[in-house]
């Protein structure tokens, strides 16, 4: 018996360990900045509230137009599926762009997606079929590190930068509740792969 609880105590030191280890990554990865030149700025989608975009989601937005307008790319892609809405996240995004002064040829819509992993899925193709070779990824900070994991696992030549003011970010309860989201999803996608 005291040898299964000191296994069970074991086990629970380390998954402790690897969380803790794991949460201090996200913040590393979602405070550094990597915006360069790139093929394509990808802004990955968040919520949509009656056809408009939530405080999280149009802080995403106005960095990639941000970026996009110091030209350190020629494309945007917006993204996101419908989630039972009905405009998808993609094209909030992507009028929201368009109010802000981005050419509509400048514009890639990626609006299928019901997740971060069919949303990347779909992104690589897009880009892809659209010979777009490294992307720029917007999204929030505690959301940067499984984003571009889950890029680099599809092969995209990804760097991420974070959008400054995201609620989801400042707020100090909303960050601890987005750092334990994004945890538990790392988890789900590293096991998902096995």
């Amino acid at each position: 018996m005291r040898g299964a609880l000191s296994l069970i105590a074991l086990v629970a030191l380390v998954l402790l360990a690897l969380a803790g280890l794991t949460v201090a990554r996200i913040r590393r990865v979602g405070v550094r900045d990597e915006r360069g030149p790139a093929d394509a700025i990808v802004v990955l989608g968040a919520t949509v509230r009656d056809g408009r975009p939530s405080a999280t989601f149009a802080a995403r937005i106005e960095h990639a137009v941000g970026l996009f307008h110091a030209g350190l790319a020629p494309r945007l892609v917006v993204t996101g599926g419908r989630h039972g809405r009905a405009l998808a996240e993609a094209h909030v995004a992507r009028r929201y762009a368009l109010e802000r002064g981005v050419p509509e040829a400048a514009i890639l819509i990626e609006d299928e997606s019901t997740d971060t992993v069919d949303s990347l899925r779909r992104v690589a193709a897009l880009l892809s079929a659209n010979r777009l070779r490294s992307a720029l990824f917007v999204s929030d900070r505690t959301h940067m590190l499984r984003a571009l994991r889950i890029a680099a696992d599809l092969g995209i030549a990804a760097r991420g930068s974070p959008a400054p003011g995201s609620p989801s970010d400042l707020l100090p309860r909303a960050r601890a509740r987005a750092t334990l989201h994004e945890l538990a999803a790392l988890a789900r996608y590293r096991l998902a792969r096995r």
